[in-house]
């Protein structure tokens, strides 16, 4: 491993710029912080049709208008609501935290249906369509939705 000149190291051989920022995407990976870019996701989200499939974008059946229902619930707030949502005793899935919520519900959508809503709605073949960076893309946009 060749050395940075000008950093010290630790007795890992890393150079403490290098340690630090592993160090922070790990706290943040912890933390529930989605890795994706949120440009790009909103970008995706908008869309129409996504993949070579033309599955369903996501404005075809969900809006970012506070209570705007269309076939799906508002995305308005919907970071805010799925940190909530974890933490609910009706919470049905397997995440922890708002991120991996976020994650499950684009890829296995009926993991958990909120109140009001069925069950094999949504296109449940996302993880089929969709590049992992661009479901990271999408998480990390909607986690930026926070308030109605």
């Amino acid at each position: 491993m060749r050395r940075m000149t000008g950093f010290p190291s630790l007795r890992l051989g890393l150079p403490i710029p290098l340690l630090v920022a592993l160090l922070s995407a790990f706290a943040l990976a912890g933390c529930g912080a989605a890795a994706g870019d949120p440009v790009q996701g909103e970008a995706l989200y908008r869309q129409e049709t996504i993949g070579e499939r033309g599955a369903p974008g996501c404005t075809t059946c969900h809006s970012l208008e506070p209570g705007e229902v269309k076939v799906g619930p508002s995305h308005a707030g919907v970071g805010a609501r799925a940190a909530e949502r974890v933490r609910s005793p009706e919470y049905a899935g397997e995440a922890t935290d708002a991120a991996g919520y976020l994650r499950e519900s684009i890829l296995d959508p009926d993991a958990d249906v909120v109140g009001g809503f069925d069950p094999g709605v949504m296109y449940g073949k996302y993880e089929e369509v969709l590049r992992e960076s661009q479901v990271d893309d999408l998480v990390a946009f909607l986690l930026t939705l926070q308030s109605d």
